[in-house]
């Protein structure tokens, strides 16, 4: 039998290259003489980067550029060739303040601005940019700064508060700086930056935005996008990452789902070719996976080269039609197997408990 294992990870217990260990493990405690092979995924999210590098090894360059509130914070730019890949999360992460320090609205995306300059200063032609896991909701106004842009009336880099009273952009240093470039964003969704669905509606909530301050930091990125360029705001992935997208839009990137980026990078595809199975993964396996992320895109390639695909999960929040839909034939939840309490204090242990589990019905 040979099995592709191709999960992300499972936010806040397991990277996806230990969720790919894991199912490895518990799946040949069952049937010792599979042939496995682990591909970790992403959607563009945390641990992009270690992805893309475990899968198209390169070189990793330690930088150091300021967090959200511009605190130093280590980062890594890899480069694989003339391509360097990135990953906001690693400059302006959720992870990195507790729930109760973030302050989205003084926020600023500069970090990733910086790891990009980093990028090009180090020979860069293409940029890809995995985008999602953000503390910040400034529409990348910092990220520009850190690349030159000057506006009139506000400050770029003090996040959306500092948008107040903007009358102008001057984008040309930025443009400039990047020139020769090419840039590609790699994110799990495809929201316009303003409005209903944009970005601060959208993910404002997530970061620490209260319900009354949705509207106010709305209106300051309207504003932003009056002076930098109100139709590129309305473009699939403006809204990724606290608008994130939005700048790199605005420097003349282009959008691809982040799981597509990796898929290829990866040759997801070919690896799937001739399996028997394909097994992918998350933390929380609902129907939002449809957007973007990882298990919906594995199972889209799998179904494409007719190989069943079932999914291994933190726990399971669709029936079996919405699975379906999802491309997906069955999906298991770890708290189901060994209760919410083990699943948290042992992970690894408990998805490989699972995954040999799963191999009785599936291993045949």
């Amino acid at each position: 039998m040979r099995v592709v294992i191709a999960p992300d990870k499972f936010a806040g217990t397991l990277t996806a290259v230990e969720a790919a260990a894991a199912i490895a493990e518990g799946w040949r405690r069952r049937v010792p003489d599979v042939e496995i092979d682990t591909v970790p995924m992403s959607d563009g999210g945390p641990g992009f980067v270690d992805v893309l590098h475990a899968a198209l090894g390169g070189s990793l360059d330690a930088v150091v550029v300021p967090d959200p509130y511009g605190v130093p914070v280590p980062a890594t730019v890899l480069r694989v060739g003339t391509t360097a890949y990135l990953e906001t999360s690693q400059a302006v992460g959720l992870h990195l303040t507790a729930a109760a320090d973030r302050a989205p609205r003084r926020g600023s995306s500069r970090g990733v601005g910086e790891l990009i300059a980093a990028a090009v200063d180090g020979g860069a032609t293409r940029v890809v940019l995995g985008a999602g896991g953000t503390a910040t909701n400034d529409g990348g106004a910092g990220l520009l700064a850190a690349l030159g842009a000057t506006a009139t009336g506000a400050v770029l880099d003090a996040g959306p508060d500092g948008l107040a009273g903007i009358t102008g952009l001057d984008l040309a240093p930025a443009l400039a700086r990047v020139a020769g470039t090419e840039l590609v964003l790699a994110s799990d969704v495809d929201n316009p930056l303003l409005g209903m669905f944009g970005a601060t509606k959208t993910y404002g909530p997530q970061k620490g935005l209260t319900e009354d301050e949705l509207f106010e930091v709305d209106g300051r990125l309207t504003g932003f996008a009056d002076a930098a360029g109100r139709k590129v705001a309305t473009e699939k992935g403006a809204g990724a990452a606290g608008g994130i997208g939005y700048a790199v839009l605005l420097l003349g990137g282009v959008r691809t789902a982040g799981v597509d980026t990796v898929a290829e990078a990866v040759g997801l595809a070919d690896r799937v070719a001739g399996a028997d199975l394909v097994i992918t993964g998350e933390g929380a396996f609902d129907f939002s996976s449809r957007s973007g992320k990882v298990p919906y895109g594995v199972a889209q390639v799998a179904t494409e080269q007719l190989v069943p695909c079932i999914a291994l999960a933190g726990q399971v929040l669709v029936g079996s039609r919405e699975m379906r839909a999802l491309g997906v034939e069955a999906a298991y939840a770890v708290v189901d197997r060994v209760g919410e309490e083990r699943a948290f204090a042992a992970p690894a242990a408990s998805l490989a408990e699972l995954a040999e589990r799963v191999a009785r019905t599936w291993g045949r």
